[in-house]
């Protein structure tokens, strides 16, 4: 699946919140999205997921125009977690996954047991399989986070978009789920606010600067001292991990005294 954004306009009340936005996502690649707070991240998301139609320029699955498809095929070819979801107080863990499945069952279907085989997955997936017979009103903020990306999971879409999917979540519950969408096999394009985290668990990082795309290519060069510098107003400073080869961030006024590490030839 080739998913392209060809010169992307978003306005909201009138005002132009991004402009001249071009992307490609990979068919399986893990793209994170990151800028400052009110950069258009959530805005780029929403309008990706379908949800709001773009003031200028396209957006294409296979060449076919997104808003182009019917909601349930949209549906089944997208799932997007908001920033903010939560789950409905009054269902059951379990009830408000298998939400999830609607797009793939017929009209007024009750769903198939096969349904309840997949949201058990999605929820042994973020840790709560024990949780599906518990109320939502019940569970932990970091619980409904992962609820909703249960939900997101169930779904089955080959493009998952998360806007910022590790918010509420401590740094355990962080990592399992990065290294979960890993293995899911699909694309995923997450809005993040951890450099740190898209540097070392994304394939691609496109940043967002001045209402426009100030570069899209892998963390490495994405994540420059250099342009973290630009567009965040920090000192930043890579590092390669020698056990396991992955880049990572250091952030902050610390960054600008460390020398990444030199081979030893002696």
């Amino acid at each position: 699946m080739h998913i392209q954004m060809r010169n992307i306009g978003c306005r909201i009340a009138g005002t132009d919140i991004l402009s001249g936005i071009d992307l490609d996502f990979p068919d399986g690649a893990m793209i994170a999205l990151v800028g400052i707070n009110g950069s258009g991240k959530s805005t780029l998301l929403r309008t990706l997921a379908g949800l709001r139609a773009p003031a200028e320029g396209t957006i294409t699955i296979d060449g076919q125009d997104l808003y182009s498809l019917p909601p349930r095929a949209r549906a089944r070819t997208i799932a997007y977690v908001g920033q903010e979801e939560t789950p409905p107080q009054d269902l059951l863990l379990g009830e408000m996954v298998s939400m999830g499945r609607i797009p793939h069952r017929s009209p007024w279907s009750l769903g198939e047991e096969s349904d309840r085989e997949v949201t058990l997955r999605a929820l042994a997936t973020v840790e709560l399989a024990h949780a599906v017979d518990r109320r939502c009103d019940q569970l932990s903020g970091g619980e409904r986070r992962r609820a909703m990306l249960a939900r997101g999971l169930a779904q089955e879409s080959t493009l998952l978009i998360l806007d910022e999917p590790t918010n509420h979540l401590d740094i355990r519950h962080q990592i399992h789920l990065l290294e979960t969408l890993r293995g899911l096999g699909c694309t995923v394009v997450a809005a993040m606010h951890d450099l740190t985290l898209a540097a070392s668990h994304f394939d691609r990082v496109a940043v967002l600067h001045d209402g426009t795309l100030e570069t899209c290519a892998d963390a490495h060069d994405a994540l420059s001292p250099a342009t973290v510098a630009r567009v965040f107003s920090v000192p930043a400073t890579q590092l390669t991990d020698p056990a396991t080869g992955r880049q990572h961030l250091v952030l902050g006024s610390d960054a600008a005294g460390i020398r990444p590490p030199t081979e030893n030839h002696a």
